[in-house]
């Protein structure tokens, strides 16, 4: 089948924090990935991904950052789940069609895979979304939303951070074992807190279709 969308890349950062202790039992587990119970019996998390460079067919969506907030009831590949995003406001309406079809996965790409999972999508806003990459922290905030900080656990050394390789199939280089150093988010009917829970963070590079 030939793919209805343009040609697509994109290359950037990511990070993640969700409510189950430190390691998640999603990444890690018999059952393979998204395989097994969350640690509370259930998921709420945030997906943060920022843009260092990228197009959609001739859409440049570089500089750009992205959020994705989901609760998925059960075990997380079991699906059911409800999303909310959030788009940098700075994005034009195309630069915000664009980054929405690519990293919800309706471009098809890694998140590709997430996109079935999905039940109730609560819909996209435009917000000023901040993010910051220092070292082994990062951070993303959202006015009134999201304030959101976590940080590398300890290495062996002073200078190493604990890699999970294989771990997660949509990010397949450095996976970083974190936690949540500063972790709420308030919208809809949600109210979270994942301070000194599970986080992660990596880089990625992504194309399609």
């Amino acid at each position: 089948m030939v793919s209805s969308h343009p040609k697509w890349k994109i290359d950037g950062e990511y990070f993640e924090s969700c409510n189950c202790d430190v390691v998640c039992p999603c990444e890690v587990s018999p059952q393979g990935f998204l395989g097994a119970k969350p640690d509370q019996g259930h998921c709420n998390a945030w997906f943060v991904f920022h843009v260092n460079n990228g197009t959609y067919g001739d859409v440049s969506i570089g500089g750009l950052n992205f959020v994705i907030a989901i609760h998925a009831p059960d075990i997380m590949g079991l699906g059911n789940w409800t999303v909310a995003a959030y788009c940098d406001e700075r994005a034009s309406a195309e630069q915000t069609e664009a980054l929405a079809t690519v990293l919800t996965g309706a471009a098809g790409g890694p998140m590709g895979a997430v996109a079935p999972l999905i039940a109730t999508n609560l819909g996209l806003k435009r917000v000023p979304v901040e993010y910051v990459n220092e070292g082994k922290k990062r951070s993303a905030r959202i006015p009134g939303i999201l304030d959101s900080a976590i940080a590398a656990v300890p290495g062996a050394t002073p200078e190493g951070v604990v890699v999970k390789q294989g771990a997660n199939p949509m990010f397949p280089e450095d996976w970083v074992q974190a936690s949540g150093v500063r972790a709420t988010f308030k919208d809809f009917d949600f109210d979270w807190d994942n301070t000194g829970k599970c986080a992660d963070y990596a880089p990625f590079h992504w194309t399609g279709p």
